[in-house]
Formats: C-alpha cells, structure tokens, sequence
C-alpha cells in the first residue's frame, strides 16, 4: 500500500513516516520546506520528498493520504484531493487503526516535558530488554531515531513481531483541519503520565478551560485496569479530575506519593512516601528533569520494570537533541540550543543553567518568540519575568514586534533585533571567556547556533 503524507517534515508525521515505512508501506510525502532533522532522517530511510502542495503529486496515485495538521484548507494539494473526492485520513487516526491498536500504550501528556519524559521511558523499556515501539517530538540521543516499530530481536531479520509496549509522546494540539480533537485522544493509553497543565495553544484555544476539557475527554478513555500517573502539585490537573476519573491514580512529586530529593554531588534520591528507594545519578540540570524521571520510572514500573532498573537506566540516558544540548564551546563561551517557549519552560531551563554553573558566571540568554502562542503575545506580561536569571538578554523580534516594549521595561538589559546577523554579532560582542549562551526557539532560528559559533570562533581572545 502507498501513503502520501502532507506535512511530512513535522516530527509526528515523519514518525509515521518511519513506521510506515518499518511495516512494508510504500511512503512519500511533501512538506512547504523540505528540512532537517527530519529531512534527512527520512532521506536515510529511502523516503522521497517532495518540497511544496503542488497538485501535480496526484499524478504518484498513492492508495491513501494523510494529512498533518499544518495542513489547512487552501492548500493546492488538499482541495485538488478534496474535489477528486480521493481517499485521506489525518495522521494521528492512521496510527491508531494501523499501529497502536494491538499495543500497550504508554502516553506522555502535559504542556512542558513530554518529549523529555517520553524519550526516558522508552529508554527504559528498552534497558529492561522490553525493545518497545515509540513516536517521540524529538530525536532521543540513545536512538538516534524519532519512532520506530519495536521489532523484536532475532535471527530472521526480517521477522514482524513487536514488543507489547509502545510509547507515544500525547499532544493536545488539534488533529487536523477536519477534526479539531485533540491528537492525544486517538492514542487509547493504558498508561498515562500527566506531567503538568497550563494555558498554551492561544491559536486554537480560547482559555485554560478549553484545554482542561481535552484533558478530561484523553481521562475518559484510560481503562480502569490501567494507570495514571499524575504530578501531584498542579492544580489545573486536580481540577480535570474533579470532572471526574475512572482509572487509579499514582501521584508524582509530593511527599505523599513519589518525590525526591536533590543532592549536592547530581544524585537525586528517590522515595515513596517515607520509604527510600534509591539514588538517582546523573548530569541533567534542574528539578524539572527530576520530575520527568519520576514519572517515566513510575510508568515503567506500571509496565513491569523495578523502580532499581529504571534508575541504572537513566544513569545512561543521554537526552533528547534540542534539550539543553550542548552546542560548543569556542574561546571559552558555551552554546547551548534548548527547545523552551513558554515562559514556565524558559524559567526553568535558564534556572536549571544557574544552578549548574553557579552565581558568578553570566548566561546570555537568546530568545526567538516563534511558537503561535507567543507571536500572538499571550505570555508579554510573563515573558520578562521568565528570564530573570539571566545576566544579558537578546530577543529576536522579527514576528513579534510587541516584545521590544516588553525587553525594554526589564530589569535585565536587554537587546532587540530584527535582523538576525545583526543580533548574532551583538551577542558575540557581548560575549566573553566563561559566559554560557542559552538560545531558546522552538524552530530552526535561521541557523543561529553555527553562526554564533563561527563568529566566536573569528573573534580575536
């Protein structure tokens, strides 16, 4: 059978991209842009591409399409496929029908932390000799890749059969432009992880509520032989379930569940209730990433694997690409790339960065206000505020105008800039032997991070 995907280039559907093609489907797809990391994931699985929604790609004759949900009406490719009337399904319903009906599912949900979370529970499984399958937002450092099948080893290797477990990183953005359902609830988890809730998604949320009844549509749908695993502290959570549950609970973060405690020499130790269970060392910064471990341990353990094992195997976690990773270090000054854009992310990644280095070094903090939600402006009043502990702060202006005001008004001082060599020579001016640079963008940012390493490079010490 031959799929056409539009909007291939996204993570989740160059996901499905790989797993499609794992199961003996023919794939092609298209994308505005063809580009990387995805774009050459794909291009090494022998996935062609095709760059624009030209009409002429009718011509491949595909037995279905599958539309990403950047697709809109509008789109050459998708009203020439509207008006012939042709066959197309949005990709979350075709993963459901196709793959993860006959698996356990393990969902991470939640509006900060679910790649992170995701990729260190597949990692676990994986440890623990589960081998499951997986479709994550982002490249796991211990994969390499973003999703795969889950085949089980063996001699023949061309057997097709699959672990029983199959990790999915649960999002609650809309399904496409013909099912304004969130994504998460075509993946029928049986196990849960609710990291955390917050407003986010202003483009097609109207408010907090909206997205607390998403929430609760995902909850209504987990077996009652199932398990979630909730963080214990966030009240947006308490109030979903107070609409109602029908599955138990196992709560994260609070002395009367699953907790931690930070030590000083990277070790975290881990308790139920009062009762100790082990340390827990490693070099991922902030608490943030402590509570990420819980509940991937925790949903592990609801799939079988000791609470002993997940932590030797997160001893070994390496991270997942674009998650405080390190970029370079040049003349003295380290560059890291970090994924964070909300304003809860943004503080928590730059005050993971302070603990780590300490007081007496500076962070220069780079950010490009790209996602829906901050070009429309809705975090400007927590914006400045998020980035508190940085010493230098440049922000990247070009679509969103209104956060020059705001850079202006802080405490901190901070740059603006349309042009982005402009503001790559004026963070390297600034930047001296020491310092920590932390670029924050949910997207590419133009390339910024090889071209402020270019530049330090050429700076005379």
């Amino acid at each position: 059978m031959h799929i056409h995907i539009l909007g291939i280039c996204g993570t989740f559907m160059g996901g499905i991209a790989v797993i499609a093609r794992e199961l003996g489907f023919k794939v092609t797809g298209c994308d505005q842009n063809v580009y990387p990391p995805m774009s050459v994931q794909l291009e090494a699985q022998g996935i062609e591409l095709i760059s624009g929604y030209s009409p002429e790609q009718l011509a491949l004759e595909p037995d279905l399409y599958v539309i990403g949900n950047v697709v809109t009406r509008g789109n050459p490719l998708m009203e020439e496929i509207l008006n012939r009337n042709l066959p197309y399904i949005s990709g979350p319903q075709w993963l459901l029908e196709n793959v993860l009906r006959k698996y356990w599912v393990l969902a991470v949900a939640g509006t900060h932390g679910k790649t992170t979370t995701s990729s260190m529970l597949a990692w676990i499984l994986d440890y623990a000799g589960l081998n499951p399958g997986f479709l994550i937002g982002g490249i796991p450092e211990n994969f390499g890749v973003s999703a795969r099948t889950g085949r089980l080893p063996g001699d023949n290797e061309n057997t097709t059969e699959t672990s029983p477990f199959f990790v999915i990183e649960a999002d609650e953005y809309d399904t496409a432009f013909f099912d304004k359902r969130s994504k998460f609830l075509h993946y029928h988890p049986k196990t849960l992880i609710l990291n955390n809730l917050e407003f986010d998604h202003a483009d097609i949320f109207p408010d907090l509520a909206a997205i607390e009844r998403q929430f609760h549509h995902l909850i209504r749908i987990v077996p009652n032989a199932g398990l979630i695993i909730s963080n214990g502290n966030d009240n947006n959570l308490k109030r979903v379930f107070e609409q109602g549950y029908w599955t138990p609970i196992e709560e994260f973060g609070v002395e009367t569940g699953w907790h931690s405690e930070m030590q000083s020499d990277y070790g975290t130790k881990v308790f139920f209730k009062n009762t100790y269970q082990d340390t827990l060392y490693w070099d991922l910064l902030g608490e943030h990433n402590n509570m990420n471990a819980l509940a991937a341990l925790l949903a592990a353990r609801h799939a079988g694997i000791p609470i002993q094992i997940g932590i030797e195997a997160l001893m070994r976690f390496k991270n997942v690409k674009r998650r405080m990773e390190k970029r370079g270090t040049v003349n003295g000054v380290t560059l890291y790339d970090d994924f964070a854009h909300h304003p809860t992310a943004i503080r928590t990644t730059i005050d993971g960065l302070r603990k780590h280095i300490g007081k007496e070094k500076r962070i220069i903090a780079v950010l490009e206000p790209r996602s829906n939600s901050m070009k429309m402006g809705v975090w400007k009043n927590e914006l400045a505020e998020s980035l508190n502990e940085a010493n230098h702060i440049f922000c990247f202006t070009r679509e969103a105008s209104w956060a020059k005001e705001i850079m202006h008004n802080s405490e901190k001082k901070a740059y603006c800039h349309d042009d982005l060599n402009e503001l790559v020579q004026a963070i390297c001016m600034l930047a001296k032997p020491d310092d920590h640079i932390l670029v924050m963008s949910n997207g590419g940012f133009g390339g910024i991070h090889e071209k402020i390493l270019s530049d330090l490079q050429s700076k005379p010490v």
